[in-house]
């Protein structure tokens, strides 16, 4: 299997790691993608980058890749060029009723809003709504 890992912050990314630590292996293939935008810091993303890397190495052949751009648009074209069998979001979810296992999530937004009526951020409803193969959304606990 091809796994493209879509990254924004340290935290959402250990928990899409959680998630691939128990189904990749030694044959499969996991590339990490960050995909930076005016707004984000390009420490946050290197350090993503880096947590991936050391959470998943010993698992998979794990390479990382740096993008500037709109997010879901380069999240898709990674996804088509590395040929991906699945595409991975980890998200900010807080522990209140609703969304995803009982869980409401927001997703794409930087911090996350626990009140906020939209589960789902313009990032992961583009690439969920764009997206040519599947695409899991793996919440994080709240910190």
């Amino acid at each position: 299997m091809r796994y493209l890992l879509a990254t924004d912050s340290v935290h959402t990314t250990a928990a899409a790691c959680d998630y691939l630590q128990d189904r990749a292996g030694p044959d499969d293939g996991v590339r990490v993608v960050h995909v930076q935008s005016d707004q984000d810091d390009a420490r946050d993303g290197r350090e993503a980058l880096n947590v991936a890397t050391v959470r998943l190495g010993a698992v998979a052949d794990v390479d990382t890749e740096q993008r500037s751009g709109r997010p879901a648009q380069e999240l898709l074209a990674a996804a088509g060029e590395f040929e991906a069998d699945e595409i991975v979001l980890g998200v900010l979810a807080s522990a209140s009723e609703g969304g995803l296992d009982g869980r409401e999530a927001s997703v794409g937004v930087r911090g996350g809003d626990p009140g906020a009526e939209s589960a789902v951020g313009s990032t992961t409803r583009a690439v969920l709504g764009d997206a040519d193969r599947p695409v899991v959304v793996v919440p994080q606990e709240e910190l």
